[in-house]
């Protein structure tokens, strides 16, 4: 049986917006502690939102972070030998984290244009509601949806 749950360890601020989900980014894009090197890519991916979109690119960051953002996921659970995926609903943290870690992944899996410029474009897809983000969110929804059979397993 598990003792408790790890308390929530408060995120740090980044320098430029001071904003803790900006923050709670760069350390997703940092890669073997290099920080200023993952700001950088941040940062300028935040310059050509701007440049692109002639919008403030927080507001367009956390735009596309509530469009991309799944409110429903389905988690293992093991009952009687079985184990069946109960969809359940995300608590906004981890959907914020969810989606970070997606528009990462996506970004660096395309190929051919420096990070900077594929982050932006992910962001930018997301915050019009297409894009591949906005794909692999409707999917997670999609397995909630055709596993509701066994919501009665949530606990």
């Amino acid at each position: 049986m598990r003792r408790h749950r790890a308390p929530k360890r408060e995120l740090k601020a980044d320098p430029k917006f001071n904003s803790p989900v900006i923050g709670q980014f760069i350390n997703i894009i940092m890669q073997d502690g290099r920080k200023s090197l993952a700001q950088g890519i941040v940062y300028d991916s935040f310059d050509l939102i701007e440049e692109k979109m002639k919008e403030d690119p927080l507001k367009v960051f956390f735009a596309a972070l509530d469009n991309a953002r799944p409110r429903l996921e389905t988690r293992p659970r093991r009952i009687g030998g079985a184990t069946y995926q109960v969809p359940m609903e995300v608590p906004q943290d981890r959907g914020i984290s969810i989606v970070l870690r997606w528009i990462r992944d996506l970004a660096s899996s395309k190929k051919g244009k420096p990070m900077h410029i594929k982050l932006a474009d992910e962001i930018i897809s997301a915050f019009k509601n297409e894009g591949t983000v906005i794909k692999k969110k409707e999917d997670t929804h999609k397995m909630a949806e055709s596993n509701r059979a066994f919501a009665h397993f949530k606990w």
